[in-house]
């Protein structure tokens, strides 16, 4: 069982990073030289910042889901969990990609949405997950912040 079990969190961290590379990978070939030319706000980090943070969030949402799939193996926070990655992966192809900050913007929307909607299963099923949740949860509200900004200002 134990053995079952870790192979299960290496597979939540492998498919999330697998995600995440894929919009790495997207903003790495696709965001220069046009978010050079855009105006950003303020408040945007710098760009070192991005890697650390998201490198964090990711092992801690992977865990997250973990802690609730095994002990738990709900297929269907399973698959909301899966429909997130999707909208989480998505967001730096019509960002970074297609250059759309309106419909990033949107997309950034709908992972709140997800975010929520994950944290509240977390909440009921396992209060751990939920609290592994909030940093996401509060990245994602300021990259809407900024997101938004940025639409506003280009």
């Amino acid at each position: 069982m134990t053995k079952n079990k870790y192979l299960s969190l290496a597979l939540f961290l492998l498919i999330t990073f697998l995600a995440s590379g894929i919009g790495g990978y997207t903003t790495a070939t696709f965001k220069e030289p046009w978010y050079s030319k855009i105006i950003l706000p303020s408040f945007n980090p710098p760009g070192w910042v991005f890697g650390p943070v998201w490198t964090t969030l990711y092992i801690l949402m992977s865990v997250a889901i973990w802690r609730v799939w095994i002990n738990h193996h709900d297929n269907k926070i399973l698959k909301l969990y899966f429909v997130h990655l999707f909208f989480n992966t998505v967001w730096s192809i019509i960002f970074f990609g297609f250059h759309q900050i309106g419909l990033a913007l949107l997309d950034l929307i709908v992972i709140l949405v997800f975010i929520v909607l994950l944290m509240k299963t977390y909440y009921l099923k396992d209060r751990i997950s939920f609290l592994l949740m909030i940093p996401y949860l509060l990245w994602s509200s300021y990259a809407l912040v900024l997101n938004f900004n940025i639409f506003i200002l280009n």
